[in-house]
């Protein structure tokens, strides 16, 4: 019997006449940390999605947490599963602080007609703190930076308490040293908290050096998976997005690239 956190079998998922997975099939383990890449339209975030609950399946079958994803379940897994997507435009009118926005990811596992307790927000607090916002917690959320904003969807998604993490891109649209800052972030709370742990990038260097295997998306399916050293390799990579591609140089927390070119 597996024991799979993410068992995906022959997914397949349309949006009208597009057919964003095609027959995908993946296992992911407890305590994993899995880099996702491939060229735009593969299917990526897609893949996110139906793993959190929220595509519809047009035929396989997808069970996360030991539960079949379903409308009756989608709820029940959300409270379990941490998401972190881009860099998000928030208004800077809208009236709600840092601290509150946090808090927003207690609510899953707390019931939105339950008001939080001191303990809820004393969780909040320790998580601010944790991920380096303390002193902005009283500052409107739309006022931050690109890279304060991801710390703070960070720390609202780890302080649900969540048994898997999804991150879509999240230092996407966020200058060079926030980057690296939110990349160094993500990777200490693996380390400390060893979540089950789904990484998209389309930016090669954006790879931590925590991930212990890639999937390799393309047209919708999984073209190739494996550990990091041999997956990327200029030969993989060329056929994987159809162009040359050329090694970066400046890997930051990849530093095993290194030995891959």
């Amino acid at each position: 019997m597996s024991d799979a956190v993410i068992s995906i079998k022959d997914a397949v998922v349309s949006y009208r006449e597009d057919v964003a997975l095609q027959g995908v099939s993946l296992e992911v383990h407890r305590g994993e940390f899995i880099g996702i890449i491939g060229p735009n339209g593969a299917g990526k975030t897609t893949l996110l999605t139906v793993i959190n609950g929220l595509g519809r399946l047009v035929q396989g079958e997808v069970r996360v947490l030991g539960l079949p994803v379903n409308e009756q379940n989608g709820i029940k897994l959300r409270r379990r599963i941490g998401y972190v997507a881009q860099v998000e435009n928030i208004d800077p009118r809208l009236p709600i602080n840092v601290r509150e926005t946090v808090m927003v990811g207690s609510y899953g596992r707390l019931g939105l007609f339950h008001r939080p307790t001191a303990a809820h927000w004393a969780s909040v607090d320790r998580m601010a703190d944790m991920v380096g916002i303390a002193h902005l917690v009283q500052r409107p959320i739309g006022h931050l930076s690109g890279g304060e904003y991801q710390r703070a969807a960070i720390a609202r998604a780890i302080v649900q308490e969540p048994d898997i993490f999804l991150l879509d891109e999240p230092t996407a649209s966020i200058d060079e040293r926030a980057q690296w800052e939110i990349l160094d972030l993500i990777q200490r709370i693996h380390r400390k908290y060893g979540m089950t742990t789904l990484f998209v990038t389309h930016d090669l260097r954006q790879l931590p050096a925590v991930c212990e295997r890639l999937v390799l998306m393309k047209e919708g399916r999984i073209w190739r998976q494996g550990k990091p050293e041999s997956m990327l390799k200029k030969d993989v990579l060329s056929q994987l997005y159809g162009v040359p591609v050329s090694m970066p140089r400046q890997t930051g927390s990849a530093s095993w690239l290194h030995s891959s070119q």
